[in-house]
């Protein structure tokens, strides 16, 4: 596991405390195999979706299961699109996003019963990356970022970009078209979501986009800030200028609104069902309630005042529905 998931001592105990608890005050029954009187959850809480996301539910699941260690939590990456197939066929208990859940996804859903509340749980900068030697493109603007990518693109040296840039064939990598990193990315840069050049290596794993740029002098790719800074030794990051001048990707450019237009939210999706499990509730609960410190743990920017509010929030409402 890579060292931007591993948590603090001190982390640890502020949460193994609070699950503690939120373990005692959710209570539980035999089925859930825990109770609130001391005794331990235990179960599966299934989670898949996002792999930009997949951080940070890995570090809530690791702090969580510091005071409940009988509870399975599994975080898979079929990306943002995979993840909601199995979260609205009931396959899953937690989807992770880094989109909004999409209308025909609802309507999935709503067929199979499926109840749920959208948990914004921290924000990003969507990080456009180089090898390490490309001394060139420290800033490029989002109009060459569309030259680039946009569908029937024949873009394929970085003089092409821009004729000051050396005769270096450019080779690009990214996000594969079932994740919520390649609906976001083609949507601000391309205009619409799901446009782009297919003339790329896509991949659902980010560490094949790292792999890529890293292997060659010519790369670009893209994904999360999380996953840039855990590789900063093998990449450069791109500033980007959204109108207003060239801006590097940070946690306080994503908080201030600077960095445009690659910031975004992420999402946790809860089924109302799952959480009538007392193993569910408690982690769920736990999520909401640390939501600040694995923001921080994870590397990802934790939300403002104004989303904490809309996630207790949420939170309350999904607790109405399982009721």
């Amino acid at each position: 596991m890579s060292s931007a998931w591993r948590r603090s001592t001190q982390a640890v105990t502020a949460a193994a405390a609070l699950a503690a608890a939120l373990a005692a005050c959710g209570g539980g029954s035999d089925e859930g195999g825990g109770s609130g009187d001391g005794e331990q959850l235990r179960g599966t809480v299934k989670i898949d979706g996002s792999s930009t996301v997949a951080p940070l539910s890995t570090v809530a699941s690791e702090l969580f299961k510091e005071e409940q260690p009988r509870v399975q939590i599994p975080v898979a990456t079929s990306g943002t699109g995979g993840g909601f197939e199995k979260f609205c066929a009931g396959e899953t208990d937690i989807s992770n996003a880094s989109r909004p859940i999409a209308d025909e996804e609802k309507q999935a859903c709503a067929a199979k019963g499926i109840k749920f509340e959208e948990f914004t749980v921290a924000n990003d900068a969507l990080t456009v990356v180089v090898h390490k030697d490309n001394t060139w493109a420290k800033c490029l603007t989002v109009e060459q970022l569309k030259k680039i990518w946009e569908p029937g693109s024949k873009v394929n040296n970085w003089n092409q970009v821009d004729p000051s840039f050396p005769n270096e064939p450019l080779k690009l990598f990214g996000a594969g078209t079932d994740s919520g990193t390649f609906d976001y990315f083609t949507d601000v840069v391309n205009g619409e979501e799901g446009a782009s050049r297919t003339d790329y290596q896509p991949s659902e794993d980010d560490n094949v986009t790292v792999q890529g740029v890293s292997g060659s002098k010519g790369g670009m790719g893209y994904f999360g800030f999380s996953y840039f800074e855990e590789n900063a030794d093998k990449l450069k990051a791109v500033e980007i200028d959204g109108g207003d001048g060239c801006v590097a990707p940070s946690v306080q450019a994503a908080q201030d609104g600077t960095y445009k237009p690659l910031a975004r939210p992420l999402f946790i999706y809860p089924s109302a069902a799952a959480l009538k499990r007392p193993e569910v509730q408690a982690f769920v609960e736990f999520y909401v309630a640390s939501s600040a410190e694995i923001a921080k743990r994870a590397k990802f920017v934790p939300l403002n005042p104004t989303q904490e509010t809309k996630l207790k929030q949420a939170l309350d409402q999904l607790k109405s529905q399982a009721g």
